[in-house]
């Protein structure tokens, strides 16, 4: 799911949600709430194929892209993550939105239980350097020292590739197979684990992006800007 924010004041800070209606979004709501912020919904619009198929039928895919490429803060969670890249081995004829190198792939089922449901960890695989300290850089210090929540069958494999290694912050290992749990560059990160659903450690992350003046927009948009939540259950 991607999450997004106005940036102001925290007292003023607003925080959008596309509704596309294919997930259930209450629980990432609950979270929200319980660290004293609102959402406000953008209406219109458990699988990568629903989602991408649901944003550009409603025509969100390219203010998404524009949304992205402006500069201003995004979050993507569970599916919110795995659509920012060029596409998923479940549906091979439906494009992501291509701003992440790299394709989707379904865990081996013949090695291990598919989906994968419970805690694990998340291993740092690089350093990131932001222009400044803020209170979002300094919770993902923390980030591989807690355990994390994920149910998901779809994961994107970690390799190493140099084409990815600008964007992949974290991965974690699922017994035989290591994929990336999560991304950041510039205003995007985005997690493969629901923080919403990891206790105080998820909500310290949540509270972190939301507040952090690490991103801050590059330009104003002519529309608020927008919040999706892609949060099916495999």
């Amino acid at each position: 799911m991607p999450v997004a924010t106005t940036r102001s004041s925290p007292s003023r800070q607003k925080l959008y949600l596309l509704d596309y209606g294919a997930g259930n979004v209450r629980s990432l709501l609950n979270a929200i709430e319980s660290i004293g912020y609102h959402i406000e919904y953008i209406t219109q619009e458990s699988d990568f194929d629903r989602a991408e198929a649901a944003m550009d039928d409603k025509g969100f895919s390219e203010p998404l892209r524009r949304y992205i490429a402006s500069g201003r803060p995004l979050m993507g969670i569970c599916v919110g993550m795995q659509v920012l890249f060029e596409g998923s081995d479940e549906s091979p004829d439906t494009p992501g939105l291509g701003i992440i190198p790299g394709t989707v792939k379904k865990f081996d089922s013949r090695t291990k239980p598919v989906p994968q449901i419970g805690w694990n960890s998340a291993t740092r695989i690089r350093q990131y350097q932001p222009s400044g300290p803020s209170p979002f850089t300094e919770t993902l210090e923390f980030l591989e020292d807690q355990k994390y929540y994920f149910v998901h069958s779809y994961a994107v494999p970690f390799t190493g590739d140099p084409a990815t290694r600008d964007w992949v912050y974290t991965a974690t290992r699922y017994q035989d197979e290591v994929f990336v749990s999560s991304v950041w560059k510039g205003n995007v990160f985005a997690t493969q684990f629901h923080p919403e659903k990891s206790g105080k450690s998820g909500l310290a992350l949540l509270r972190a992006f939301i507040e952090s003046p690490l991103f801050d927009p590059a330009e104003p948009l002519p529309q608020p800007p927008v919040a999706g939540c892609l949060q099916p259950e495999d």
